[in-house]
């Protein structure tokens, strides 16, 4: 059983750390929801530690099924409820702030047959999973259902167009003629994005990532018609940039890659700071509330013009792989919104 933390130390191995202070009871915690090996959510809690603020590290998805467990009771005008384990109690109505990082999913306990396993996790998922999006007077960075509308690749196309933001031309379809018709209509020619970051599995059983790629329209077959495929112009970018948003806090930083996707080979790019657009900035602003986030990683493709051409914002987004300052900023800024709690 791995009890979850009260603040975070310093790791040097992929060990859940343990804080030496005592938690102080008087002070409602942050509760951060993510795996073992998110090291990203260290450079937080040490932040968090620093400051005295208690904090409660737990993966429910595992630690509910290592001896944790989680109870809520509701009535008319009261909701109470505690997530326990083997070594610490945490009142449900005193949580600050959730911070929804990367949290395994929720799975069934081993030696489950198929049918009572898939119910089992079901369960988890919507119970456990509803419980800790309902907490009172909670501030979320982000809510997990706020975080699942706004990963649909559609919902931030359209709040995108909404928002102010240049978008580039985009087809979603489950149609070959419709898909080949229009990469062949973009004169800057298409590529192919998945909708999901889903992994690849080949016949023997490897899991590959699909990268963003230029796409021949004559390579466009008929197996399209299997699941919905999204195909975008090809922006004629100089380079690309990521803006990471905390709050109304923006933190832009250039990216020069060889590569289309600059994810692919990472180690071949240079990043340095750059400051973001006022027009961008609003348009920022504008897509947080409408989708009724407090984190979003944006991503943008840039002209040699100066237009940036909005392609995605992942609201769980990665950030600690940016220039030093940048991380430090950015990790001051998630550390300012969850000390804050709900009246940030």
């Amino acid at each position: 059983m791995r009890p979850p933390t009260w603040t975070a130390c310093p790791r040097t191995t992929r060990t859940r750390a343990r804080a030496d202070m005592t938690p102080d009871r008087h002070r409602a915690a942050v509760l951060v929801l993510t795996n073992t090996y998110d090291v990203t959510a260290d450079v937080v809690l040490r932040i968090l530690s620093d400051r005295r603020v208690p904090v409660v590290r737990v993966d429910l998805g595992v630690d509910l099924l290592e001896g944790a467990s989680l109870t809520a009771y509701y009535r008319t005008g009261e909701q109470r409820g505690a997530l326990r384990t083997s070594s610490r109690e945490l009142d449900l109505t005193r949580v600050r702030s959730v911070w929804v990082r990367r949290p395994s999913a929720y799975e069934a306990p081993p030696g489950l047959n198929e049918h009572t396993a898939k119910f089992a996790s079901a369960q988890a998922f919507w119970g456990s999973g509803g419980v800790i999006a309902s907490l009172p007077r909670a501030h979320y960075v982000n809510h997990p259902w706020h975080i699942r509308n706004a990963e649909y690749k559609p919902a931030q196309l359209t709040v995108a167009s909404r928002t102010g933001f240049l978008v580039p031309n985009t087809v979603i379809t489950t149609d070959p003629g419709e898909a080949r018709r229009f990469c062949t209509d973009q004169p800057g020619r298409a590529v192919y994005k998945p909708l999901w970051d889903s992994r690849y599995r080949t016949e023997d059983g490897a899991a590959q990532t699909v990268w963003v790629r230029e796409v021949d329209p004559a390579e466009i077959i008929d197996a399209v018609s299997v699941c919905p495929h999204m195909f975008q112009a090809k922006v004629g970018k100089a380079f690309d940039v990521r803006v990471t948003a905390v709050g109304d806090r923006l933190f832009g930083v250039r990216i020069d890659s060889p590569d289309l996707d600059w994810r692919h080979r990472q180690d071949l790019m240079t990043c340095a700071p750059i400051e973001v657009p006022d027009s961008v900035a609003r348009a920022i602003t504008a897509y947080l509330a409408e989708l009724r986030l407090t984190f979003g990683a944006f991503d943008f493709a840039v002209t040699a013009s100066g237009d940036w051409y909005f392609l995605e914002c992942n609201p769980k987004g990665q950030w600690a792989w940016q220039p030093a300052e940048t991380t430090a900023a950015i990790a001051h800024a998630i550390a300012d919104q969850l000390e804050r709690g709900p009246d940030s």
